[in-house]
């Protein structure tokens, strides 16, 4: 497509109006007026003619893959492909997606002489998780006169993914992680007899004769006794909830608001709140993979599963850093059904897939006396064979009645109530989830990575898987 530059309308105004007073006050040299605008438009569509090629041989190319964080910055890297190796000016477009911000619309680039590539980066900023696709690139150069802009669009195909921003959780588990000294998570031996065999030794009076090798013994004419170590390589899986008990509304505050320049972005979109506010589901992916983080730390095997009407996406527990990038590549596009959840098939899945005995932490909400009554019978099937724990975002409002003095008005006093009501409701489906064997935790909002990772690390202590 060609169209017309500022140049070429100055020229047209600056010549137009000179040309028809002259015509008019002087109707003897119309002739010679009306063959210099002619010789004008002329010449300005032969440069239309030699421009339509300026676009002939250019080219974008763009990195398959470009991995991003939610709310930080990042780069895109471009190489234009210019064959014919000219000096020339290109102006270049990206049909960036609403959820990806750029400050910058387009972008101009000056290709050097004798240069087949020219490298150019252009910033910008993902405001939401998931897999965004750049199938084209516009460009637009100018005719050899600069009187017309020729545009034309090139194809490409470049995938952003945005991943959850763990960065937010650095005030909450950056201890966890220092490893220095008494802080942070160290992979230590722990005390207690395991059931892993680890060698044989001489008998040693006091041992128990259970603990005897038989037939090392026979061999050897004098006892020999095994020695077990603590299971160092456990199981450990997150099951996330990703029905409709998830899409609700989380707010953080201020301690954990984006960055300045993600505000300002959001900002120009219209989505800036007082308050960061993000999903349930958020804040579940971004717990799941901090404890990933300490699972790996510890030498422990991490799995990932996300289920709602249905069991979505599996990931059997491993470990190594492919492993890790495998169970953030395998969520990152996760979003919330609007759908309720079925725990009967969750269950009949891991009854299937989970031979042994393994520490499985659910991320679920059971405020519903229908859903909760149906979660608590469908882990009797798991109950038995692996460590369960259940963790629920706290609801707001959900307290005892007299913990919040802060009553000033009749309606505080029935907001607290059925807040207290709420409380009181799970705290007894907690207690009867209690007789089968399952832990349910009421955790804090903003420091729900903390409180999954500590409770992951007091397992390991006890020694219960």
């Amino acid at each position: 497509m060609i169209v017309p530059r500022t140049r070429l309308l100055t020229w047209f105004a600056l010549l137009a109006l000179p040309f028809a007073t002259l015509a008019v006050a002087l109707p003897e040299s119309a002739a010679l007026t009306g063959g210099l605008a002619g010789l004008f438009v002329l010449l300005a569509l032969l440069d239309g003619v030699m421009g339509v090629g300026a676009l002939d041989g250019l080219s974008v190319e763009l990195p398959k893959v470009v991995r991003l964080s939610k709310n930080r910055p990042g780069e895109l890297e471009l190489q234009v492909v210019n064959p014919s190796k000219r000096q020339r000016e290109v102006r270049l477009g990206l049909p960036f997606p609403r959820e990806l911000a750029s400050a910058q619309e387009d972008l101009t680039a000056l290709l050097p002489a004798k240069a087949e590539r020219a490298k150019l980066t252009w910033p910008f900023q993902p405001l939401k998780r998931g897999s965004f696709v750049l199938d084209q690139c516009y460009l637009e150069c100018a005719s050899p006169l600069g009187f017309w802009s020729v545009r034309g669009a090139t194809p490409a195909q470049c995938e952003v993914r945005v991943y959850p921003n763990l960065l937010t959780e650095r005030k909450s588990v950056a201890a966890l992680f220092l490893n220095r000294g008494q802080f942070g998570v160290h992979a230590l031996r722990q005390v207690g007899k395991g059931r892993d065999f680890e060698k044989l030794r001489e008998y040693v009076p006091g041992d128990d004769y259970g603990e005897i090798h038989w037939k090392a013994t026979a061999k050897r004419g004098k006892p020999v006794t095994k020695v077990f170590q603590i299971e160092r390589t456990q199981e450990v899986y997150v099951i996330i909830d990703a029905s409709r008990l998830s899409a609700r509304e989380a707010v953080l505050s201020s301690e954990f608001r984006v960055p300045s320049s993600a505000s300002e972005a959001e900002s120009r979109l219209g989505t800036q709140n007082p308050e960061l506010k993000t999903s349930v589901l958020e804040r579940y992916l971004t717990a799941a993979l901090v404890l990933g983080l300490a699972a790996e730390q510890q030498g422990d095997l991490f799995g990932l599963l996300t289920f709602s009407d249905r069991v979505q996406s599996f990931v059997r527990a491993k470990n190594g850093k492919a492993h890790y990038a495998h169970c953030r590549d395998s969520i990152y596009t996760l979003q919330p059904q609007l759908v309720s959840p079925d725990f009967e098939e969750l269950a009949s899945f891991l009854r299937v897939r989970l031979r042994r005995r393994a520490l499985v932490i659910v991320l679920t909400a059971l405020d519903d006396p229908l859903l909760a009554e149906q979660f608590e019978r469908s882990m009797e099937l798991l109950c038995r064979q692996h460590l369960i724990l259940v963790n629920m975002m706290q609801p707001p409002g959900a307290r005892p009645l007299f913990s919040a003095p802060d009553v000033e008005k009749v309606d505080d006093v029935y907001q607290r109530l059925g807040g207290h009501l709420l409380w009181h409701r799970l705290r007894e489906m907690g207690k009867s989830l209690q007789h089968h064997g399952v832990t349910f935790n009421l955790l804090d909002n903003e420091r729900l990575s903390a409180q999954l990772v500590t409770q992951y690390l007091a397992v390991k202590r006890r020694q219960l898987i």
